[in-house]
C-alpha cells in the first residue's frame, strides 16, 4: 500500500468519529485492551501524562510537551482531532510519525484490526503508542479524545493526569449535567497518581475530589494556587499594529519548585482563556520534580514562548492575515464561544466579518443567540467533514434568529468573499465554528493565499 491508499483505507473503512459522528463511538476500551495485548503492550514501555477536559486539553497539552522539550527530554505527544495532516496527531520532538511508519502498521495489523473491527481512534492510539515505544520516547504526553473513562487513551498508567475543566460538550455521551461529565472525565484518575484539575466549579469539585480519594490520588485545584494577569492590553493598540501574543504575570500563593513571578511571559497562544490553561500548565509542571523530572523556570518560560514552533500547534487564535487582520479560532461549544468572545472585544476593529460553520451534533442555535449582532456581518459555510452541518440549515437557524448572511458552500468561498468586502486597514475577519471549518481555512490560506 502507498501511504495515499492508507490513508483512504483508514479514513474510509475504519468507523470515524469526526467524520460520521456516534456511529464510530465504542462505550468501553475493550477492543483498546486486546489491541495493546497484542501489540505487546507498547503503552508500558514510556512515562507519560494524561490530559482530559472539556476546553484547553489541546492548548495544556502542546504547552506540556514543549516544557519537557526545552528542557531536553525526547517527548511524544498524541493529540486530536488533526487539522491538515493525519500525521500531526502523532508526534515525536514536534516532528510528525514519517509516512512509512504509519503504512508499515497498517500492512501488518490489518487483519487483526478488521477482526476486531477497530474504529479509527481505537487504531490510531495503537499506532501512536506503538511509535512511541519502538523510537523510546522518554514521556509521551497523551490528550484524551472524549470524557476518559472509556476513552481508548486510558489503558496508560500515566506519572500524572490533568483534567483544565468542565463544560456541556458530548452530552448524548458523556451526560447532560457538569457532574456527569466530571464523572467521566475523572475516570481518567488512577491508583496514587497525582491529579490537577484546572478550574474549581461547586458542581464538579466534590466528583474529583470523591474520585481522587477512592484512588488514594493526591488531588489539587490550579486556580487555588496560581493567578495570571495580562500585563498588555490588545485594545491599547490600532488594528495594523495587532499583537496576537499573549503577555501575562503570574502570582502564586503557598510553595513552587519555580521563580515564576519575577518577569514577563509571552505566549502565542491567544486569548485570556488561555490564562486558565497556562494556570493549569503551571500546576502540573509544578509536580514534576517531585516525581524525578528535571525542569527549570527557564524551561517554562521558553516551552510557553515557543509552543507553536516546537509542536505545530494550530488554530488557537491563529493570526491568518494581516490585511484585512483575520483569525482563526476552533471554539466549538458554548464555553469556548463565551471565552472567544471576551477576545473579541479586546480587538479595536470597525467592522466583523463573521465566517461561521459547525458540525452537526453541536447546540448550534444556541451558539448562534450567543454571537455578536452589531458592526458584524456573517458569512455561513459548513466543514468538509460527513458530518458537517449543511449550510442551508445553518442559514435557516440563522434567519430564525433574525441573522441574515450569506451561505457559501466551501470555507474557501466564504473567505474570498470577507476578504473583498472587507476594509483591509480597519475590519476583522474571523473564521470559527469547529476545529474541521478551521482546518479547511488553515489549508486554503496555504494553498490559495500562500501563507
Amino acid at each position: 500500500m502507498t501511504y495515499t491508499q492508507t490513508l483512504d483505507y483508514l479514513f474510509n473503512s475504519l468507523p470515524m468519529y469526526h467524520r460520521i459522528g456516534q456511529a464510530a463511538y465504542k462505550a468501553d476500551i475493550a477492543n483498546t485492551v486486546s489491541l495493546m495485548s497484542h501489540l505487546g503492550n507498547p503503552e508500558r514501555r514510556f512515562r507519560s501524562i494524561h490530559v482530559a477536559g472539556t476546553n484547553g486539553k489541546g492548548s495544556v497539552s502542546h504547552m506540556l510537551a514543549s516544557v519537557l522539550m526545552q528542557a531536553g527530554y525526547k517527548v511524544g505527544l498524541y493529540t486530536s482531532p488533526h487539522l491538515v495532516d493525519f500525521r500531526e496527531r502523532i508526534r515525536i520532538n514536534g516532528q510528525m510519525i514519517p509516512q512509512q511508519q504509519v503504512t508499515d502498521f497498517v500492512e501488518h495489523h490489518r487483519e487483526f484490526m478488521q477482526t476486531l473491527q477497530l474504529s479509527f481512534f481505537e487504531m490510531t492510539v495503537g499506532l501512536a503508542f506503538d511509535y512511541f515505544a519502538q523510537e523510546q520516547v522518554d514521556v509521551a504526553v497523551v490528550e484524551v479524545g472524549m470524557g476518559g473513562r472509556l476513552d481508548s487513551t486510558n489503558v496508560i498508567h500515566p506519572d500524572l493526569c490533568v483534567i483544565t475543566n468542565i463544560g456541556l460538550d458530548h452530552t448524548q455521551f458523556l451526560g447532560d449535567t457538569l457532574a456527569k461529565i466530571a464523572g467521566e472525565k475523572a475516570g481518567i484518575i488512577k491508583p496514587h497518581v497525582p491529579v490537577v484539575i484546572g478550574e474549581t466549579h461547586p458542581e464538579t469539585k466534590p466528583v474529583f475530589e470523591a474520585k481522587a480519594a477512592e484512588m488514594q490520588a493526591p488531588i489539587c485545584f490550579a486556580d487555588s494556587k496560581y493567578t495570571l494577569r495580562e500585563t498588555q492590553h490588545p485594545a491599547d493598540q490600532g488594528l495594523d499594529s495587532y499583537d496576537p501574543n499573549l503577555h501575562f504575570s503570574v502570582q502564586v500563593v503557598g510553595d513552587c519548585p519555580f521563580d515564576l513571578q519575577s518577569n514577563e511571559f509571552t505566549c502565542p497562544l491567544s486569548g485570556s482563556y488561555q490564562l486558565h490553561n497556562i494556570a493549569t500548565l503551571l500546576q502540573a509542571l509544578g509536580l514534576l520534580p517531585s516525581l524525578g523530572y528535571n525542569i527549570s523556570e527557564n524551561h517554562i518560560r521558553q516551552g510557553i514562548a515557543h509552543v507553536v514552533d516546537d509542536t505545530g500547534l494550530h488554530g488557537r487564535w491563529q493570526l491568518m492575515d494581516r490585511l484585512p487582520l483575520t483569525i482563526c479560532e476552533t471554539a466549538h461549544n458554548a464555553d469556548g464561544v463565551n471565552a472567544m468572545l471576551q477576545k473579541l472585544c479586546e480587538i479595536p476593529y470597525r467592522h466583523l466579518h463573521l465566517i461561521y460553520g459547525c458540525v452537526n451534533d453541536k447546540d448550534y442555535r444556541k451558539i448562534l443567540r450567543m454571537m455578536p449582532h452589531e458592526r458584524t456581518t456573517y458569512y455561513y459555510t459548513q466543514p468538509s467533514v460527513p458530518r458537517g452541518l449543511p449550510v442551508e440549515q445553518l442559514a435557516a437557524a440563522a434567519q430564525d434568529e433574525n441573522m441574515s448572511g450569506a451561505s457559501f458552500a466551501q470555507v474557501g468561498q466564504a473567505i474570498q468573499a470577507a476578504r473583498q468586502a472587507a476594509d483591509p486597514h480597519h475590519d476583522l475577519v474571523l473564521v470559527t465554528g469547529s476545529i474541521f471549518l478551521v482546518a479547511d481555512a488553515v489549508e486554503y490560506y496555504s494553498t490559495q493565499i500562500g501563507h
